[in-house]
This record gives structure tokens, sequence and C-alpha cells, in this order.
């Protein structure tokens, strides 16, 4: 499907969820394409699906004793 820049400004919902179905959107100046609505890939990532089966972590925020601060120092 190919459109023009001012039918793409007044259709945007429409032509994204045409892109999202997997049909060809084409925005044109004039009669010459210029851009291709693809839908972008979405990932399965998801936060917090290892918790509880890492055992316990450092707190980060807590002062480093002075051995191990030392150490980072170097001396």
């Amino acid at each position: 499907m190919q459109f023009t820049v001012h039918t793409a400004k007044s259709q945007l919902s429409r032509l994204i969820e045409a892109a999202l179905a997997g049909e060809e959107v084409v925005i044109a100046k004039g009669a010459r394409p210029v851009v291709r609505l693809v839908p972008i890939a979405q990932s399965g990532f998801r936060l917090g699906t290892q918790q509880g089966k890492l055992g316990p972590l450092p707190d980060f925020l807590e002062p480093q004793d002075a051995e191990d601060l030392d150490l980072w120092e170097g001396r």
C-alpha cells in the first residue's frame, strides 16, 4: 500500500496497525516512495525472571571494609 504524506498524517494509526499486521506500508512524497513503515521486533525480555535464584547479592551502597578498600586502591 502506498500513501501520500498528507494521507499518512491523517491515517497514521490505521497505517501502523496495517504494518503490524504484516502489510507493506509505503509513504510517498508525490509519486516518489520515500519511507516504509515496518514493525519493530518485540523481545521477550522481562525483568525479575531470576529473582530468588541468584542467592544474596552485595549491597553496593554499603561501605567497603578496610581490607577490600586497600585491595581496590592497590595498597
